[in-house]
């Protein structure tokens, strides 16, 4: 037997994997609806590093995704689905009757040719965008707005999914992915079903460093360092950290410590916080 021909089981899934992905879908990018970003990799507006072990990783062009579905009454049908590098989930590639293109997420069980559209009269179908009055009850939605007219902002990433649970006044209730239940105004547009998780790929091998290819800097333990750079520095050998519970490298609690604003303007319409049953009064 030729052994040009002799694969290994695994590697010849993986490119079972990878090639059926590239016939199915349509990896190529719409270069009109494509722009160049720079990343601030972890500084903030005067060059000083505030989000650590970020720098790097490979050059990536930005999609412009319609979030805010405005285009009322135009019809417009599914012509790809494409990959995008910014975020978890896949976007679909629409061509909208007047001629115009645009990206927006993909929808699970939405595929090219299928057709979408916005508007209060739309009906309650995958990838129909509404205002969440028009929306009946128990509809599984994403990329739902905060405010009128702002363009999505909830449920985005790949998988997301959120459950419209009552509708009362002004405010429509939603059960988000993490759990909380909050209040929404019913003004706001909302797109029916759950974003598309695409294929897991986390089985595949990795080289060494290929986490630099998606932007992310080695990372050093805390007890490696010495006494002035972190609070688990420093001892003889391979000693504890010396303290209760583990720190920050700025001495603030590690591990369960709420990094959320306590006092936000939102805040009187969250109805169950996420990760606890206890209401808010």
């Amino acid at each position: 037997m030729n052994a040009n021909l002799v694969q290994d089981s695994s590697s010849k899934a993986c490119n079972q994997l990878v090639w059926g992905w590239k016939k199915t879908y349509q990896p190529k990018h719409h270069k009109a609806l494509t722009v160049g970003q720079h990343r601030d990799k972890g500084r903030n507006n005067r060059g000083v590093i505030t989000a650590r072990h970020r720098g790097g990783g490979h050059k990536r062009l930005y999609r412009r995704i319609d979030f805010r579905r405005d285009r009322l009454g135009v019809p417009a049908r599914i012509t790809g689905i494409e990959y995008d590098p910014n975020r978890s989930a896949r976007i679909a590639l629409v061509a909208y009757a007047d001629g115009t293109k645009g990206y927006i997420l993909h929808a699970k069980e939405l595929k090219p040719g299928d057709g979408i559209v916005s508007g209060p009269d739309s009906p309650i179908l995958v990838g129909n965008t509404l205002p969440l009055s028009k929306i009946p009850l128990g509809t599984s939605l994403h990329n739902i707005e905060f405010q009128p007219g702002k363009g999505g902002q909830i449920a985005r990433a790949a998988g997301s999914v959120v459950q419209l649970i009552a509708k009362e006044g002004k405010f429509a209730t939603l059960r988000m992915p993490s759990g909380e239940v909050r209040l929404v105004s019913q003004s706001c547009n909302a797109t029916i079903g759950q974003v598309a998780q695409p294929s897991s790929t986390s089985h595949l091998a990795h080289k060494a460093g290929w986490r630099r290819w998606l932007g992310k800097r080695p990372k050093v333990r805390g007890a490696a360092m010495n006494p002035v750079d972190h609070p688990h520095g420093g001892g003889e050998g391979k000693a504890p950290i010396g303290r209760k519970s583990p720190m920050t490298p700025w001495g603030l609690p590690a591990l369960g410590r709420r990094t959320r604003e306590k006092h936000r303007y939102s805040d009187a319409l969250i109805i169950r916080r996420r990760k606890s049953s206890k209401k808010l009064g």
